[in-house]
């Protein structure tokens, strides 16, 4: 019934394997190797014209954009139930959402593509990497990726991405309800399910200490963490030297990064 596109690192495969854990769906996997440009693949972009993951497909319909895909499942399969009952709350919850897609996720773009895989890339021949990044449609984002792959963190848009990142934590820190609260209300939801891929990154990236330093934050991660879902859907397909090979490419240029965290989050 279900068939995922999708890649193990990617922040909205990995909100999307969440819900569907969650939910405790199968689903046949299409893995796509994003860094080899797995994404611009002709028979891909067919079902996905964007040039990104994830991409569902449900008995022949193909969903695309991971928010709104995670709002189907959440029609399609409505047990357990990942929004409020009431509409305002409803409303609340998928405020976060939103702000993923407009703010968060083409800063988390920026600050992962500086840091974690660059050194992957840097490594490619330059025709390779080239292709990859004249196949992206956007023309905006193609200029943004080729200057934090050439610059790294020296990238002019590397800052002010990162302070977005540390704005939404305090975003966070501020809305969630203490003790154990959740984002989505009364359990954990959408709009948890849809933050945590982007904490988890700045986790992965050494930027650790911004997490630890909001508790209720920092107690929510450990909660999401602590679901089974979280490893069905998360962490049981990131490899484990992926995973390394960013955190330690987080560590080689912390002494830069962490200036800029000092600055505080940027005003939106």
């Amino acid at each position: 019934m279900l068939e995922l596109y999708h890649n193990a690192v990617s922040t909205c495969s990995q909100k999307v394997r969440l819900v569907l854990a969650h939910k405790g769906l199968e689903f046949t996997s299409h893995e796509v190797d994003l860094l080899g440009g797995g994404q611009h693949a002709p028979e891909y972009v067919k079902l996905n014209p964007n040039h990104v993951v994830p991409t569902l497909i449900h008995d022949g319909a193909v969903l695309i954009e991971s928010s709104l895909i995670n709002e189907y499942v959440n029609d399609a399969f409505p047990e357990p139930a990942m929004l409020p009952a009431d509409p305002a709350a409803r409303h609340g919850a998928r405020l976060w959402p939103k702000l993923l897609d407009d703010k968060i996720h083409p800063a988390t773009g920026v600050v992962t593509f500086a840091i974690g895989p660059r050194s992957i890339l840097l490594r490619q021949p330059k025709e390779v990497r080239e292709a990859n990044v004249n196949a992206i449609p956007d023309p905006v984002r193609r200029a943004v990726r080729r200057s934090v792959i050439e610059n790294g963190v020296k990238a002019p848009e590397f800052a002010g991405a990162l302070r977005t990142l540390v704005g939404l934590l305090d975003r966070m820190e501020k809305a969630l309800p203490a003790p154990a609260g959740w984002l989505s209300g009364q359990a954990f939801g959408l709009a948890d399910a849809g933050v945590l891929p982007y904490v988890l990154r700045l986790d992965h990236l050494f930027i650790t200490s911004a997490i630890e330093a909001r508790p209720k934050v920092l107690d929510w991660y450990q909660r999401v963490q602590a679901l089974s879902a979280f490893t069905t859907g998360v962490s049981e397909w990131l490899a484990p030297p992926m995973v390394g090979m960013m955190r330690s490419n987080g560590e080689a240029v912390w002494d830069e990064v962490a200036p800029l965290l000092e600055a505080g989050p940027e005003n939106s």
